[in-house]
């Protein structure tokens, strides 16, 4: 009981914090995690160990998922090449680095000192995905970087898997090397096959609350089935959530769909919110480790191997946007990007729970372990705090030309749909099928106006202003007593899809904070 009494105090705390970031404009990763430091500072703070295993599945499984369903293949085909820039060459480059730093400065055995560079190379997703929500970026640098975020953590962790293989054994066997060769392609192929598992028994629980636990189940599902197999889970739940994202779409029923949006959306904040605050809150846990004497050596050797993850990534990124610019073959056909692109995408790499869970799974007795768990909280909480708090200034010194693909994408594509529902009227008759054409015939006006956002919001004005009319008048034939509370939500139910299709794209999500 006293622990679940902490936890409501802690969520309320959360509540508090994300009102402050909201006004502040400060990605809320880099409020809750800044806070759980200070929280763990306090006398009576709450002490809370991380289980590692536990921690990925339960944090990490939904944030892949929500990233995972949102980036479809083509995109990642689409920029392969600087996503291989990122998901492998800089993974390397970083651990290399790392491990040298850690080789030179604290005299870690080689294999320790590349598990320490494997644990603080990759980016993590739920960081990735909460920082860009709360900035207008180009689209394309959106989507190179959730890529980066969802692939790089396999690259480290086969890397990770490996020197402490070699640490703890002595060697590197043949075995060991054939399962780590089948971790990816068997961790791809294990969350395919999940998601068509899923696709074909999710009809017989459609449209009921056990067909939103099912979503639940499977995603989890993926997950421990693949690490049961040794295989790669991360990328077992990114193949899932890619193959759910493209399928599910045409076979899901509306209603269906804006339930599990929403509730995988709150579940998604929830564990993400717990998260970051969770992660401060180990600076009690890993600190308690090391001893005093020990302690101010440690922290300033944390902070180099820091500065060393920030500098190598901002010198590899500007180093490739200089060689795509002269290189055409490695853009791919794209423009060449601009350094004000590389230096954002450099600035964009915030470390989260899978570094520090990596950190703490390191066996007991391991070399260095204390060293290496205290390095990897400095590099997530530097990286959340320093490069959170840094990001939002840095875009608007950048001046980063605003992206309109979208909307022309949009306007486009609205207008096709449209075409194509009229075209579907053609030889009916009467004035139920007037009254239809009327109407989308009004909808493609406002469709192909979508170039004059004046014109635009005109129109939503009035209709939103008529549905407000008749909000007003169910809402005094209710206190009247004219019709009963069951007449009364139906027809509000109604009105709040009316609300919905009347309502401007930003009006139908519900902010993060």
């Amino acid at each position: 009981m006293a622990f679940f009494e902490r936890f409501l105090i802690l969520l309320l705390l959360v509540i508090l914090l994300l009102q402050v970031a909201r006004r502040l404009r400060i990605p809320y990763p880099t409020m809750l995690a800044a806070a759980g430091v200070v929280v763990a500072t306090l006398p009576k703070a709450p002490l809370i160990n991380l289980d590692p295993r536990l921690a990925l599945v339960l944090f990490i499984a939904p944030a892949l998922l929500d990233a995972g369903y949102d980036l479809p293949a083509r995109e990642l085909r689409r920029y392969w090449r600087p996503l291989a820039a990122l998901v492998v060459v800089a993974v390397i480059l970083t651990a290399a680095a790392v491990a040298g730093v850690a080789r030179t400065f604290a005299g870690l055995p080689w294999p320790a000192a590349v598990a320490l560079g494997a644990i603080v190379a990759p980016p993590d997703a739920a960081a990735a995905s909460a920082v860009l929500e709360r900035f207008d970026l180009p689209r394309g640098t959106v989507s190179v970087l959730k890529g980066e975020s969802l692939l790089n953590d396999a690259t480290a962790l086969l890397i990770f898997a490996a020197a402490v293989e070699i640490q703890t054994v002595g060697a590197f066997d043949g075995s060991t090397s054939l399962g780590m060769a089948l971790a990816v392609p068997g961790g791809v192929i294990v969350g395919a096959v999940v998601a068509k598992a899923y696709l074909a028994l999710s009809p017989h629980v459609a449209g009921t609350l056990g067909g939103t636990l099912f979503e639940f189940v499977t995603t989890f599902g993926t997950w421990l089935v693949a690490e049961r197999l040794h295989l790669s889970a991360i990328l077992a739940v990114v193949a899932y959530a890619m193959v759910i994202g493209r399928d599910n779409p045409e076979r899901q029923r509306a209603r269906d769909r804006i339930h599990s949006y929403s509730v995988w959306e709150a579940a998604v904040f929830l564990l993400n919110v717990v998260a970051f605050l969770l992660m401060g809150l180990q600076a009690r846990v890993i600190l308690a480790r090391l001893p005093a004497a020990q302690l101010a050596g440690a922290l300033g050797f944390a902070g180099l191997v820091l500065l060393t993850v920030v500098a190598v990534r901002v010198a590899w990124v500007m180093a490739y946007n200089r060689l795509a610019g002269r290189f055409p073959m490695l853009r791919g056909g794209f423009t060449a990007p601009t350094p004000a692109q590389g230096l954002l995408v450099s600035w964009c790499g915030m470390r989260g729970l899978v570094t520090l869970a990596t950190a703490f799974a390191l066996p007991e007795g391991f070399p260095g372990r204390d060293l290496i768990v205290l390095s990897a909280f400095s590099v997530v909480l530097g990286t959340l705090v320093f490069q959170g708090l840094t990001l939002g200034p840095l875009i608007r010194l950048l001046r980063l030309q605003p992206d309109a693909s979208f909307q022309a994408e949009l306007s486009t594509a609205r207008t096709q749909i449209i075409d194509a529902a009229l075209d579907s009227l053609d030889g009916h008759s009467g004035d139920a099928a007037e009254n239809v054409r009327a109407a989308y015939q009004a909808s493609r006006r406002v469709a192909v106006d979508a170039a004059r956002p004046q014109a635009v919001d005109e129109v939503r004005q009035v209709l939103l202003a008529t549905i407000e009319a008749q909000r007003r008048h169910l809402a005094q034939l209710r206190r009247s007593g004219d019709i009963d509370d069951d007449v009364f939500h139906a027809l509000e139910e109604e009105l709040d899809w009316d609300e919905l299709a009347a309502s401007p794209p930003e009006r139908l999500t519900i902010e993060e904070i």
